[in-house]
């Protein structure tokens, strides 16, 4: 690991030496920042995704890390004793730290899985809905008449696009929590 404070972040972004600083922590299983004002958190994460190009989370509990979890990709707010700044900046909040393993294994593989689903899903019923509009311009001599009404066409996507992503948001559960919880590597199959 690699534990770096304020003075010595100032000096690395005021001297240039950003890639040399990135090169040292890849090598690193974790870096700690410490002793480092807002703006310095945001500028490392910052640094991390434009020079390595990856998704970046940030994990603050205070009104100082507001600006570090807006730069991430995710952001997420501990409630604490410091306030509800850090919470309200966040995309999720949890009340507790030893809740992130949950937020992340378990409920991260699962909005994996739903996404890819519902993709898969749009395309089937766009992909439906086009032939049945494509194949009736041949009945109809493709004089431009349309086979459904506007009301039915409306219907049709509301009903098709609404109610099965709250199916699968609420029900679809491809691992049980208890085994993503025991096995994190299920987290990589997801991506």
């Amino acid at each position: 690991g690699l534990v770096i404070d304020g003075q010595t972040l100032n000096i690395i972004f005021q001297g240039g030496l950003e890639e040399k600083f990135l090169e040292l922590t890849q090598y690193c299983q974790s870096v700690l920042c410490c002793r480092s004002t807002p703006l310095q958190k945001s500028m490392v994460v910052k640094l991390v995704r434009r020079k390595l190009k990856v998704m970046t989370l940030s994990i603050g509990d205070g009104a100082n890390d507001v600006s570090m979890i807006q730069a991430a990709d995710v952001g997420i707010g501990i409630s604490g004793q410091e306030g509800m700044q850090a919470v309200m900046a966040s995309d999720f909040a949890i009340s507790r730290f030893k809740h992130l393993k949950k937020l992340l294994l378990v409920h991260g593989h699962w909005c994996y899985a739903r996404l890819a689903k519902m993709v898969i899903y749009f395309f089937y019923k766009n992909v439906c809905y086009a032939n049945l509009l494509f194949w009736y311009q041949f009945f109809c001599g493709f004089s431009g008449s349309t086979m459904i009404d506007y009301w039915q066409m409306i219907f049709f996507n509301l009903f098709f696009t609404s109610v099965p992503p709250l199916l699968f948001g609420a029900l679809d559960k491809d691992v049980s929590a208890e085994t993503l919880l025991r096995l994190p590597a299920l987290y990589k199959n997801g991506q």
